[in-house]
C-alpha cells in the first residue's frame, strides 16, 4: 500500500531471545507484496536496537512478534524506547502467541493493536495501512 508520494515504511522486529521468526517473515513478505517498504531487524534484538532502527529508518509503524511469552515486558519496552528517542508518535503493533488476558494490558501500555494466531493476514495488513496513514496524517499536521 502506498500513498501518492511514497510507500509506507514499516519495521518488523523480534525483541528478546525468541528465535522463531516464521510469522514475522510471513507478515514482512505480505506487507512487501502490498507495496510497503519493510525493514526486518532479524531475531534476538533488544528494545533499544529496534527503537533506534525505527527512528533511523523513519518508519510509519513498528510491528513486533513474540512467541516466547515475554511480550508483557518486551513490547512495552520497545514503546518506551521509542518515546525516549522522540518516536512516541510511531504506532506499535504486536503479534504472536499472546493470551487473551494480556491484550488489554498491552494496549494500555502503548500498543496500537495485537494479533494472535489465526488472525487473517488481510486484517493485519489493513491494520498496518490504517496505522501508517494515521502516522502520516499526524506528521503532516505537525509540520
Amino acid at each position: 500500500m502506498t500513498t501518492e508520494q511514497t510507500p509506507y515504511r514499516v519495521l518488523i522486529g523480534k525483541p528478546g531471545l525468541d528465535g522463531h521468526d516464521r510469522g514475522a517473515k510471513f507478515i514482512a513478505r505480505a506487507l512487501r507484496d502490498q507495496g510497503f517498504e519493510v525493514i526486518y531487524t532479524g531475531i534476538r534484538r533488544t528494545a533499544a536496537e529496534i527503537a533506534a532502527t525505527a527512528i533511523q529508518e523513519d518508519v510509519d509503524v513498528v510491528g513486533l512478534s513474540s512467541l516466547s511469552g515475554a511480550h508483557l515486558r518486551l513490547f512495552p519496552e520497545v514503546v518506551s524506547e521509542l518515546e525516549a528517542r522522540g518516536g512516541a508518535d510511531i504506532p506499535v503493533l504486536g503479534g504472536g502467541v499472546i493470551p487473551d488476558e494480556d491484550i488489554a494490558t498491552l494496549l494500555e501500555n502503548g500498543l496500537t493493536g495485537i494479533f494472535t494466531p489465526g488472525t487473517p493476514a488481510d486484517t493485519i495488513i489493513s491494520s498496518f495501512i490504517e496505522a501508517s496513514q494515521r502516522h502520516r496524517d499526524h506528521d503532516s499536521s505537525n509540520k
